[in-house]
């Protein structure tokens, strides 16, 4: 069985929504004790830091659009977001590249 991208990208996305909303573990996530969450965990607070880098760039547009703040401090808050899309795109497209490998592994 060979999935295509759509339903790679779904199944990622029923994960990650799972996570987020903490209605259950994803599969080999086992307790141990600790604060430890694992691959989920650190995907779920790199969403929240990139909601919050988000955030951060609308308000300083606001503020520049006020006077309060440079063109220049919009810009790189504007940057920072993008790279961590991008951050985190990246790690997305390599999940669903390994997710594919292993639905092509033979039984």
């Amino acid at each position: 069985m060979v999935a295509n991208s759509m339903q790679v990208s779904r199944a990622y996305m029923n994960a990650l929504n799972s996570v987020g909303n903490g209605d259950s573990k994803p599969m080999g996530m086992v307790e141990t004790g600790s604060d430890q969450g694992g691959f989920g965990a650190m995907v779920s607070d790199t969403v929240n830091q990139i909601v919050t880098a988000g955030q951060n760039a609308d308000d300083k547009m606001i503020q520049q659009a006020v006077g309060k703040v440079d063109v220049v401090d919009v810009v790189t808050a504007v940057a920072e977001t993008e790279v961590a899309v991008q951050t985190l795109v990246s790690v997305r497209d390599r999940v669903i590249s390994a997710y594919q490998d292993i639905l092509r592994m033979p039984i």
